[in-house]
């Protein structure tokens, strides 16, 4: 290894670490609203960004820029801004993109609250989404239009895995002229990088797997230094939808340890993904990882490994199935019954009720979500118990 180019859990430890006159060993904390300025005339300077130094905490603080610069850094990006939350920074990415007429493009299996976003919250404003199949590349060049301005996946898809060839995305994105935006979420520095592939712009929830306990909201917009000073940071820095220094010096923790624990987490949701696979209660599992996913070659290209989060369909009267669901939810005794993802405790939900629950029944159907789909995202327990807390909800289904 070369210490001109750290390899990634160098950076995960160390990259943007910033140190103030105290110099302290671990990063800073800066509970500050404001920063005093020695005079008038450097005042003026720093609000006309004419001085680098830091004015508010609404658009730069200290610690939240050591968290930018890390995450940045563990992206291959060129510069990052952080978010209140993940949805923070889609609505700050759309903001600062598009238009009254303009059209995006969005993959049909995403979270449901970006579903939300697209559909009622920016139509009121005369923008058009149109949603296509992930992983059908034609479906996306079919669907360009003249006024397409961004085109948004998420790849692994939640909760279905389904992946999008990022390469191919990157293409389609160049020659419409559109942004192209990728949800890294499920997938995490850890095991991809999606501006690697030509992707323009990486959006996380660092409130999951980055955070990694469930403590705190985050989220992050990661793209080229213009993209994210010229067009982002205005948005940031008035609409004020900015991560607090507490959060961010939170994250900066669950950097460090990022991909231990993804893969510790991949390796575990393997395992019970091949369990699930030979359970006659489950009529399918939804996990790259597995070689009958049927976009597994692309996953071994584009990811380090399967991922921590995996879902599978029940078998049963489709009367039933919601019912058969709730049952095998109840009946674990080790996971915890909530709708976050990438905790170190595993967590399980049935996302037509829950993270997909305000979708309608015919969004639900055409993102392939029924009723008898059950998501689990993988923490850190003992692999064989969490096993057998899953065969013996699965058992008592009958």
């Amino acid at each position: 290894m070369s210490i001109d180019h750290p390899d990634f859990d160098t950076r995960a430890v160390r990259a943007g670490t910033l140190r103030s006159e105290f110099n302290e060993h671990g990063e800073a904390l800066f509970l500050t609203s404001s920063f005093v300025f020695d005079s008038a005339a450097q005042a003026a300077a720093r609000f006309a960004g004419e001085d680098e130094g830091y004015v508010y905490s609404r658009f730069a603080n200290p610690t939240v820029r050591m968290f930018e610069q890390r995450l940045a850094s563990l992206e291959d990006g060129e510069d990052c801004l952080a978010t209140s939350s993940g949805m923070a920074a889609i609505l700050a990415t759309c903001l600062a993109t598009l238009r009254a007429g303009d059209h995006v493009l969005c993959g049909a299996s995403v979270f449901g609250a970006t579903t939300q976003l697209f559909s009622n919250l920016l139509a009121r404003f005369g923008i058009e989404v149109t949603y296509v199949r992930g992983s059908d590349a034609q479906a996306w060049r079919d669907a360009v239009r003249p006024n397409t301005r961004l085109m948004y996946c998420e790849s692994p898809s939640n909760p279905l895995m389904e992946l999008v060839d990022l390469q191919a995305f990157a293409a389609t994105g160049r020659a419409a002229g559109a942004l192209t935006v990728v949800d890294n979420c499920l997938g995490t520095p850890a095991l991809q990088q999606p501006l690697r592939f030509g992707i323009d712009v990486v959006i996380h929830s660092a409130t999951k797997s980055i955070d990694g306990q469930g403590r705190v909201l985050g989220g992050a917009v990661v793209g080229t230094r213009a993209f994210i000073r010229e067009a982002v940071l205005p948005v940031l820095r008035t609409a004020g939808p900015s991560l607090s220094p507490f959060n961010a010096w939170v994250l900066l923790k669950g950097l460090e340890t990022l991909n231990l624990r993804m893969r510790a987490e991949s390796a575990s949701a393997a395992e019970l993904a091949h369990f699930l696979e030979q359970h006659p209660a489950v009529a399918r599992v939804f996990y790259p990882g597995l070689t009958s996913h049927p976009q597994h070659a692309l996953a071994q290209r584009q990811q380090a490994a399967g991922g921590a989060v995996l879902s599978f369909d029940l078998r049963g009267a489709a009367e039933q199935l919601r019912e058969r669901a709730w049952r095998v939810i109840d009946g674990t005794r080790l996971m915890s019954i909530t709708a976050n993802l990438g905790d170190t405790r595993t967590t399980i939900t049935h996302p037509a009720s829950t993270t997909h629950g305000r979708l309608s029944a015919q969004q639900r159907q055409e993102a392939g979500i029924g009723e008898g789909l059950v998501r689990l995202a993988v923490g850190l327990e003992s692999t064989a118990d969490l096993r057998q807390d899953l065969a013996a909800a699965l058992d008592s289904l009958g």
